[in-house]
């Protein structure tokens, strides 16, 4: 994995960060990239749930959310009475980790193509269902017997924010157009996917670069939970998917999904409903740390725990 050219594109992008350079990609192409990204993800998610009957998944969906939904109760109380963090802090912290990465779940999907691996196509509606409990977990801990929550204000950032209405739109058009009527969209969000993504993590690099410093105030500790929580997470998703039998593809990408933390929705929602939590120590954790981490490391490991599992 370590040779893989999108990953050394994330690579250049942190000596760069390190080093100092110059370097730098315009906000504007950023956010064309990350809309690309992200319309392309949904649009190959729902022609590919588009095969398999929607009854059919119901319950191996509700069992992956409820699982999903476990990971930031494991994770708050490990911030708050190990690392005696505040409660907004842990909160917030543990919605980051209990919510999904996008760029994440790209390098995963593009291992699986390295590795001539096939998957359950209809895993990427996830990134999109994991997304939510995560988020209302995070601020029920850090809102628990405290003052009201804007419920309203929250729901709406998290359905209507950016990445959530992309993926979900994505998903609709692809599911309706079918491998078919997608055909003619293919060369530009299938073909050029891999190409884009390096751009990107290109972008990735530079800004995890700049993030690192933040792991300071809690030092090693924040720094060993944001590669221990990963591992946790992913023997989670590793054993929900051996156990409602996807293929060796399906479940390292659901462990992935599990293992990888958001900076892109989460940070979004957590400003608005947890104000006072410090957004540099789980942006600091989540993309300074366990993004390399799992990019570099955990992403091979985690492929080799779902071959363990199905014998090979």
């Amino acid at each position: 994995m370590s040779f893989e050219p999108v990953v050394l594109f994330f690579v250049l992008g942190v000596l760069a960060g390190l080093l100092r350079s110059d370097l730098k990609i315009p906000g504007a192409i950023y956010e064309a990239l990350s809309i690309y990204i992200l319309l392309a993800i949904g649009l190959k998610g729902g022609v590919e749930l588009a095969k398999y009957p929607i009854g059919d998944l119901i319950g191996k969906g509700l069992i992956i959310v409820a699982v999903g939904a476990l990971i930031p109760l494991i994770a708050f109380p490990i911030l708050r009475f190990l690392g005696r963090m505040s409660r907004a802090d842990s909160a917030s912290i543990a919605a980051h980790y209990g919510s999904v990465s996008v760029v994440t779940f790209s390098v995963g999907i593009t291992l699986l193509g390295h590795e001539m691996l096939d998957y359950e196509g209809y895993l990427i509606v996830f990134l999109v269902l994991l997304e939510m409990p995560a988020l209302i977990i995070g601020v029920i801990l850090a809102r628990y017997g405290r003052g009201e929550v804007h419920w309203g204000k929250l729901l709406h950032e998290v359905f209507f924010g950016k990445s959530i209405y992309l993926l979900a739109g994505g998903l609709v058009i692809g599911y309706f157009a079918g491998s078919e009527g997608i055909k003619p969209l293919d060369k530009l969000f299938f073909d050029l996917f891999k190409g884009v993504l390096a751009l990107f993590l290109l972008e990735m690099g530079l800004v995890a670069a700049s993030r690192i410093a933040a792991l300071r105030e809690y030092g090693l500790f924040l720094a060993a939970f944001a590669v221990v929580m990963p591992i946790i997470s992913a023997t989670l998703g590793t054993l929900t998917g051996w156990m409602l039998g996807l293929s060796v593809g399906g479940t390292f990408l659901l462990a992935t999904l599990f293992a990888s933390a958001s900076y892109i929705a989460a940070p979004a929602a957590m400003r608005i409903a947890v104000p006072e939590a410090n957004p540099a120590l789980s942006i600091g954790a989540s993309l300074g740390m366990t993004f390399p981490f799992n990019i570099f490391l955990g992403i091979p490991i985690y492929l080799w725990m779902a071959r363990l599992l199905h014998g090979g």
